[in-house]
């Protein structure tokens, strides 16, 4: 199930993206109000985690614009704020719920499950991808393909949920590297290709194809 989480302390970003991803849930990130609006133009998602004190254009006002568009889509409110007015306001527009900051981790994948199950989607949706002979399990974090059950690291995993999930287009080392590794690696490393190296060991020198002087895809069935 696909979850846009909107908040723009990378710190905080990174940690409830890693928590939500832990649970087998894919997630996209935006680190400014502007960014989530867009992302939330181009992809339908199951939910929405949003933090309201966001730099340009502000938590509130993407709450609005979001509920305008997709009055279906769940979100979440993630903020600062605790005042009972802002709670009051943000449901107003269209929060179905609110957790405060400093917040748990556990405390709040389990009102994003709430959420999800409120709006009839159960968690066995969208625990498998798959993309032609290949099966991903984002809950055991495994792949199998034809009788072939292969364990992963965390790297392989994040790295092939993404081509799986743009199973047909190509992606850049610098995009693997953005988004698997972070841009705190030197875009000029190499882990992008000893990690595809290993993966193709795991599941099949064919199953995931070089282009050259542009990226990878995963093969087609």
């Amino acid at each position: 199930m696909p979850i846009l989480v909107v908040e723009d302390e990378p710190r905080i970003l990174a940690f409830v993206r890693r928590g939500l991803e832990a649970q087998g849930f894919v997630v996209d990130a935006a680190g400014d109000g502007a960014t989530g609006l867009r992302c939330a133009r181009e992809r339908r998602y199951d939910l929405v985690v949003l933090d309201l004190l966001l730099p340009g254009l502000d938590g509130l006002t993407l709450l609005r614009e979001l509920a305008q568009r997709t009055p279906d889509v769940p979100v979440l409110i993630l903020s600062a704020r605790a005042d009972l007015q802002t709670k009051l306001r943000s449901f107003e527009l269209g929060a179905r719920d609110y957790v405060a900051k400093p917040f748990a981790l556990d405390e709040l994948i389990a009102r994003v499950r709430v959420q999800l199950r409120a709006a009839g989607l159960g968690e066995h949706e969208e625990r498998l991808l798959r993309a032609g002979p290949l099966e991903l399990d984002l809950a055991r974090r495994r792949a199998r393909i034809g009788d072939q059950v292969v364990d992963l690291t965390d790297r392989e995993f994040q790295l092939l949920r993404h081509l799986v999930a743009h199973h047909g287009e190509i992606s850049s080392r610098e995009q693997l590297l953005a988004e698997v590794w972070g841009y705190h690696f030197d875009p000029g490393s190499n882990v992008v290709d000893v990690c595809i190296r290993r993966l193709r060991k795991k599941l099949g020198a064919s199953t995931i194809e070089t282009v050259r002087h542009v990226g990878y895809r995963l093969a087609a069935a």
